[in-house]
């Protein structure tokens, strides 16, 4: 009698135990996946933030610039590109990943061409409103270089909590996937040639 009184404290003393250690897991999944989530909402923040100013800057450009339709209509469409691809913080996935880091990388380079085209244009060089929005620009891609690091932190803490044995069992049981991560775009490691 008392050896089955110790088993059946034993196994509930285990199962307690295994209780304990799979709560904590599950809850420590949910908390990095939200962390993922928030994260994203911050890069879309910036990126948004970046868009919201092409617009003044295009009109800025505009005015000085009236033979260079070309170039700010394409930063426009690139513009409109960009702000029309968005990702659900719930469904991140490489496939929908790729997608809006292309309508990113696209504007990116729509505005870089413009700021070559400002080169031509002293006197737009000079204009205080330009140089605010251009000044405001740069701070702003400064931004999503951060947000962007901190995401694909966020993301590897994430990634590495759930594939670490045993709660790479538990992630599978719960549904818990890898985030997918922020890549340079192809051919950012070779330096740009500069010709005069």
């Amino acid at each position: 009698m008392k050896k089955s009184w110790i088993i059946i404290i034993a196994v509930v003393v285990f199962l307690f135990l295994a209780y304990g250690w799979v709560k904590g897991a599950y809850n420590n999944m949910v908390n990095k996946s939200e962390a993922v989530k928030a994260q994203w909402s911050q890069v879309e923040n910036v990126y948004q933030r970046r868009a919201d100013l092409i617009p003044n800057l295009v009109n800025t450009v505009k005015g000085y610039a009236t033979h260079e339709k070309e170039t700010l209509e394409g930063v426009v469409e690139a513009r409109s590109k960009a702000t029309s691809v968005n990702i659900d913080a719930n469904h991140l996935n490489p496939q929908a990943m790729k997608q809006f880091q292309k309508a990113q990388d696209g504007l990116s380079q729509a505005l870089s061409r413009l700021m070559v085209v400002v080169e031509r244009y002293p006197d737009l060089k000079a204009n205080q409103n330009f140089l605010e929005l251009q000044a405001q620009l740069e701070g702003t891609e400064n931004r999503i270089a951060v947000e962007r690091r901190r995401f694909n932190q966020e993301t590897q803490a994430y990634n590495v909590y759930i594939k670490m044995f045993p709660r790479n069992i538990l992630a599978n049981m719960f549904g818990f996937t890898d985030k997918p991560y922020f890549k340079a775009v192809k051919g950012a490691e070779k330096a740009p040639q500069v010709k005069f």
